[in-house]
């Protein structure tokens, strides 16, 4: 227990910077602070699932958090439910989700390892520079979220092996569905990490090969069904948006340099100017693991050594020139956009070495962890601070906000990639002579009284997207929103006289069977710990 107040105490250290009054100057920061109080209005109008970003795009509005990993923006609105600014609550979700991914991780080495072994690979795992990447440079919350959920996985299922218990079990479909809502391309990295850990499990951890895989394949199944809310919309509605043409080819240029993945300066910079490096203490550790590899006394030690090497060299070189040809017939890879983004899978693999090489040591462990900890500090300690905080005012981020995604790929097809300038009114007139008084305006729920003096047509500046409607006098009308003069906007006609008009935002059948999906797997998943939560007592 000592040693998780240590690394608590150490994790402390890089957010301490959060702390400080102003947002840190990153590459998506401001964006993601607006999304996250769009998200939060949507929300506490009743939306428990928000799919509309009211204010985003010059206030036209954007389905960006339809696709956008949802957890980080549920946990920000619940600390601004309890009286944190949104800067505050953004900021509070790095923070407490980095110190909770290095306790998660020694909670899963801790398993496996002695306590010190356990230790080091923990520290390895929160002080690799891309984390710091991800915290001090990207701003990118969804990644930096999603490292606290794999060691939870596999320390679900590693209690599923041993002992078939409800807390495994639990453990596991929730962080299963917290990873899938953290961030969707870094879940899709770790999947094979976690089909391999559990073939591992089923051979040396376990007496019931049987029934671990199938509880540990119930927890899985249950915690991807409680994420489908989330997932089948974004899958099956992406082909709605721009994501396939604007990422398209987009790998190509991102590559790294093999020699980056050695030394590479830190930077403040864009993509192909941010440090790719695995690191000091995890290149020294790969070497030590490699140059050692006999001297690794445990059978099972050896082959989870040998599997982690094998997989992060493969890790590594999908980050390089030498896989184009990969990334270019595996369409599956071009979704992650970036290979460098493979580092968070290599932070893990390598922090796993680092466990195993401690492990491995026949000296003094203790006296090797204090100096592996100074140098681990040491060779990261310049990389914990932003370069800069900038105080913004609250209503920069409630109001309409000119930003959506750094690169549009979430805009509807009909649309432009981005609006350039706010619009003159929520509902204009384009045609004929008509007033307009706007009677109600939420996420979901735009309501008018249209007085006409011929018959006209009005202009809704809201992107149009799939769930969109319009009613006249409680009677469905139909939508244009192909016009080229207004690309993306809902245009409809109206005849002379007063009507009631109502455009409303609602769930599409795909979208409420996707509910459906996860609340049918709550409750499973209630009734299967249940049973596993009986069979403990008896």
């Amino acid at each position: 227990m000592r040693y998780a107040f240590v690394l608590i105490a150490l994790s402390l250290l890089p957010v301490l910077s959060l702390a400080k009054p102003g947002l840190p100057v990153t590459h998506d920061g401001p964006d993601h602070v607006a999304r996250i109080a769009n998200f939060y209005q949507s929300l506490s109008e009743g939306n428990i699932v928000p799919r509309w970003a009211e204010n985003l795009n010059w206030g036209y509005g954007h389905p960006v958090i339809m696709f956008l990993y949802p957890l980080p923006s549920y946990a920000a609105s619940l600390f601004h439910a309890i009286g944190f600014s949104f800067v505050d609550a953004t900021k509070l979700v790095f923070a407490v989700s980095y110190i909770a991914s290095v306790l998660g991780m020694y909670l899963f080495l801790k398993q496996l390892f002695p306590a010190i072994p356990a230790y080091v690979g923990a520290l390895m795992y929160g002080f690799a520079p891309y984390r710091f990447v991800d915290l001090a440079v990207r701003g990118a919350i969804g990644e930096h979220i999603a490292f606290v959920f794999p060691p939870l996985i596999l320390y679900g299922l590693i209690r599923i092996a041993r002992r078939t218990d409800a807390y495994g079990f639990i453990i596991t479909a929730l962080s299963v569905a917290a990873l899938l809502l953290s961030h969707n391309a870094v879940s899709i990295m770790f999947l094979p990490v976690i089909v391999g850990f559990g073939v591992y499990l089923s051979v040396y951890e376990t007496k019931n090969a049987k029934e671990f895989l199938t509880v540990g394949t119930s927890a899985i199944l249950l915690g991807t069904g409680l994420a489908s809310f989330f997932l089948i919309p974004a899958f099956f509605e992406g082909k709605y948006t721009l994501r396939d043409i604007v990422t398209s080819g987009e790998f190509s240029s991102r590559f790294v340099p093999w020699q980056r993945l050695f030394i590479s300066p830190w930077s403040y910079g864009g993509s192909s100017e941010l440090s790719h490096a695995l690191g000091f203490a995890q290149w020294a550790t790969v070497a030590f693991v490699a140059v050692s590899f006999r001297s690794i006394r445990s059978r099972a030690h050896r082959l989870l050594a040998g599997t982690t090497l094998l997989v992060l060299v493969v890790v590594l070189v999908l980050m390089t020139k030498w896989s184009d040809s990969v990334w270019v017939y595996v369409s599956l890879l071009q979704k992650f956009q970036f290979p460098w983004r493979f580092l968070s899978l290599a932070v893990f693999l390598s922090a796993l070495l680092g466990a195993i090489a401690f492990s491995s040591i026949r000296v003094n462990h203790a006296i090797f962890a204090v100096l592996a900890t100074i140098a681990i500090l040491a060779s990261t300690a310049h990389m914990w601070t932003p370069k800069a905080v900038q105080v913004m005012a609250e209503n920069r981020f409630t109001g309409a906000y000119p930003g959506t995604t750094d690169t549009g790929e979430s805009s509807p097809i009909w649309s432009v990639r981005f609006m350039e300038k706010y619009p003159a009114a929520p509902l204009e007139v384009i045609e004929g002579s008509a007033t307009v008084q706007q009677t109600l305006r939420t996420t979901t729920d735009h309501e008018y009284v249209v007085t006409s003096a011929t018959e006209s047509r009005l202009l809704e500046n809201t992107l149009y997207f799939p769930g969109w409607d319009i009613f006249i006098d409680g009677i469905r009308t139909g939508v244009e929103f192909q016009d080229p003069s207004f690309r993306g906007l809902m245009t409809f006609r109206i005849n002379p006289g007063e009507h009631h008009v109502a455009v409303l935002f609602r769930n599409t059948k795909l979208r409420r069977f996707a509910d459906t999906i996860s609340l049918i797997a709550f409750g499973i998943f209630i009734l299967e710990s249940t049973i596993l939560w009986k069979r403990i007592r008896l």
